[in-house]
């Protein structure tokens, strides 16, 4: 018989409220168990003191027993020192799946095509611009020798 301190549900729709049990881990999440740790509200703000109640003692003679916690009870039982969880580290769980990264790659795409097409327009513009402006540069040179030969 494996032997889990785990959480079972109740309450109300969308309103629950955990019980901290121990059972067997055949038994269906809400049925049957050995005993009752303590509760677990999570509607409650985490730096309430009612968001948790375990009974440490028995909890820690079920550990000594050999009954395995579940991830959630593990945490509460590391909270209250009764046992060391290892933080997990999971890099990639942060990275965007296959079809995020195409569709990314996509916009981007559309995103450099629509930059050119605006840019296009503004370089034929400044290309057009570009010889009267050095026509006008080339008059201004023309007149500034001349006005400097009639002061000589």
């Amino acid at each position: 018989m494996a032997i889990s301190i785990r959480l079972a549900r109740g309450g109300a729709k969308k309103r629950p409220v955990y019980r901290i049990v121990v059972a067997d881990s055949r038994n269906p999440r809400d049925g049957k168990y050995l005993e009752r740790l303590g509760t677990y509200n999570p509607l409650l703000p985490k730096d309430s003191g009612e968001r948790v109640k375990l009974d440490t003692e028995r909890a820690a003679h079920w550990l000594k027993v050999g009954a395995q916690p579940s991830d959630r009870v593990a945490r509460f039982l590391d909270a209250a020192g009764l046992m060391k969880r290892t933080a997990k580290n999971n890099p990639k769980k942060a990275e965007p799946g296959e079809k995020a990264k195409e569709r990314a790659e996509e916009r981007a795409a559309k995103a450099a095509e629509a930059e050119a097409a605006a840019n296009a327009p503004a370089e034929e513009e400044a290309a057009a611009e570009a010889p009267a402006e050095e026509a006008a540069a080339e008059a201004v040179a023309e007149e500034t020798p001349a006005a400097d030969e009639t002061a000589a």
